[in-house]
């Protein structure tokens, strides 16, 4: 679906304007998270960590431009609310469903499976959140982990395995200044 100039107009004003909070991640980092889902042809889409939704809601442009679906779990329900308030704001609530759980449990319950990931949550369980996933990826799936310089003592596990694992192709990206931080984009090529 095309959306129109009137949505397109009324979504590009809600994104510059959206309130962002700690939680949220930055304009750059969104950006290209968004490329590399369109540029993936992505139609299947987890993220693990929603926050109020700027990630969700910009990524969810580029599943509603391949004519997929993204799958956001968040354990708060506060931010949960937020965020499909936020998502119905942008029409994007045919695109874009939030769960409210915990995503180790969640995850098993889910229909895969995904050929794009996007872990932003609890960073001590970056290695726990990939094996659970992990069954449900689609062969030559993309995951993409945020904070991964920031918090990299606290996931170094998680580091490793996505490094020394050969049937993963890893490369650490700084797409913002913002935060002094960067994301791990991850190939899975088998």
């Amino acid at each position: 679906m095309r959306p129109t100039t009137d949505l397109q107009q009324l979504r590009n004003d809600f994104i510059r304007r959206f309130k962002r909070i700690g939680y949220n991640t930055t304009p750059g980092d969104a950006g290209i998270l968004r490329i590399l889902v369109e540029v993936s042809r992505a139609k299947r889409g987890l993220e693990i960590g929603t926050a109020t939704g700027y990630g969700a809601i910009v990524m969810g442009l580029g599943f509603e431009r391949n004519g997929g679906h993204l799958t956001s779990i968040d354990p708060d329900p506060k931010m949960v609310r937020a965020a499909r308030a936020n998502i119905r704001k942008m029409q994007l609530q045919e695109v874009v469903a939030v769960v409210t759980g915990e995503a180790l449990k969640v995850i098993p319950k889910l229909d895969g499976p995904f050929d794009f990931v996007f872990i932003d949550a609890v960073k001590q369980a970056y290695l726990r959140y990939l094996r659970a996933v992990e069954p449900k990826l689609k062969a030559r799936a993309i995951i993409v982990a945020d904070n991964v310089i920031q918090f990299a003592d606290v996931m170094q596990d998680f580091l490793d395995a996505v490094q020394n694992d050969p049937k993963y192709q890893t490369v650490i990206i700084r797409a913002s200044d913002e935060k002094n931080d960067g994301m791990a984009v991850i190939y899975q090529g088998k």
